[in-house]
């Protein structure tokens, strides 16, 4: 599947549209022809986001506000991309993590997490790829994460759910391909998004040299989706990490995540 618009309308949804990677997609591919349907639960920011890019592109701009880690949510945007004007490109952006390790975490805060990181993704690319398979056309890209390739975050189930949404897009994607659709995981390493401000993460102590654009980003996926690619890790480094991630002993990773003391602290987050 080419992701190069035609003369025709052709539609992307995109979840978690209105910051980061999510806003990048949409300014990308907005002016790269494409209309738009646009999730996220901030109306207010929806509607700025829709406007300026309705001036500036002259698109169709459609918008949803939806909390994605409910059901109500879910159905809003299922009900989208199964009905009205065809989705070619789902974009699955929306997530969240928590600043907490499993340990001082609750029980309602890890379910919230599992369902938009993972039950969402499993809904919405489901509810896409019936309508996909049967025009034998369409993609979609399921953001994950290169922290999905080990559990680098001791203590903390965000891995373990980009792991789920990584392992879950390469297994759909060989099933829908005869079909001429596409699956993709997007696996970005840490981007400047605003994400972890929002999610009170102190990255102060990141080096400059690991952080990437989110514009670059999303000019990578696109490009290992032209190219086929079930896994896109943009940035050579990334690459390099998710390789080292993926086949180092194990033993090893455990020692990289010990403290100064030489122990692994469950309360240390």
């Amino acid at each position: 599947m080419t992701v190069e618009p035609p003369a025709t309308e052709r539609w992307a949804l995109i979840t978690g549209a209105t910051a980061g990677i999510g806003e990048a997609f949409a300014r990308r591919l907005a002016a790269e022809g494409w209309d738009l349907v646009l999730v996220a639960r901030d109306a207010a920011r929806l509607a700025e986001v829709a406007t300026e890019l309705t001036g500036r592109h002259g698109r169709q701009v459609e918008t949803i506000s939806a909390d994605l880690s409910t059901d109500d949510g879910c159905a809003a945007v299922e009900r989208r991309l199964t009905a009205g004007a065809p989705v070619r490109l789902l974009v699955n952006n929306a997530g969240v993590s928590l600043n907490q390790p499993f340990l001082r975490s609750t029980a309602e805060d890890e379910a919230r997490l599992l369902r938009l990181n993972v039950h969402a993704v499993l809904r919405l690319t489901q509810a896409a790829l019936g309508p996909m398979t049967a025009r034998r056309d369409g993609a979609v890209i399921n953001v994950s994460s290169v922290a999905g390739f080990a559990p680098v975050m001791p203590g903390s189930t965000y891995p373990a759910s980009k792991a789920w949404v990584t392992s879950f897009s390469e297994s759909v994607d060989q099933s829908v391909r005869p079909f001429g659709v596409r699956v993709m995981a997007l696996c970005p390493g840490y981007t400047r998004t605003g994400y972890h401000e929002r999610n009170g993460i102190d990255m102060s102590g990141t080096p400059r040299w690991m952080w990437l654009r989110a514009d670059d980003v999303v000019a990578e996926a696109l490009r290992d989706l032209r190219k086929g690619r079930s896994v896109s890790v943009p940035d050579w480094k990334y690459k390099l990490a998710a390789a080292g991630l993926r086949y180092a002993p194990r033993r090893l990773l455990r020692a990289a995540y010990r403290d100064r003391r030489g122990r692994i602290d469950p309360a240390d987050g």
